[in-house]
């Protein structure tokens, strides 16, 4: 498949293919960013549920593109266990529509989310992040 799946397509990417996208990003990230993130699957949805978008206190779901489920790092603590699984979520359609507004190869939006969702994960400030992003 190519980097990006829908480049030459009229069907914009499916959840499997930016799925496979995130992935690939997961994948070539250093390995110090790997070995802190530990194994934290990417799931794809078209769009965040209404109960996730009042949690963030969100109105718009074309502004939530991604999001870290978990605890952050530096909030753990070795003797009680994991909340939940931990998990990064993507959502497709706004990330399309990000895509669509930046006139960028559609990696670059996925590298970006991927990048902010797991800078919260590693408990870095928005302003951090935004830097880890290159912006």
């Amino acid at each position: 498949m190519a980097a990006d799946a829908s480049v030459g397509s009229a069907l914009p990417p499916s959840i499997d293919e930016l799925a496979e996208i995130g992935e690939r990003i997961l994948n070539d990230l250093p390995d110090w960013v790997r070995e802190l993130l530990g194994p934290v699957p990417v799931m794809v949805q078209d769009w965040p549920d209404e109960a996730l978008l009042d949690e963030q206190g969100i109105a718009d779901p074309l502004e939530l593109t991604g999001l870290y489920n978990g605890v952050p790092i530096s909030e753990r603590h070795a003797m009680l266990p994991p909340s939940g699984p931990e998990m990064i979520f993507l959502f497709r359609l706004p990330i399309l529509v990000e895509w669509c507004e930046r006139g960028c190869a559609l990696h670059e939006v996925v590298y970006d989310v991927l990048t902010h969702e797991i800078g919260h994960h590693l408990n870095m400030d928005e302003p951090w992040v935004l830097r880890m992003e290159g912006r």
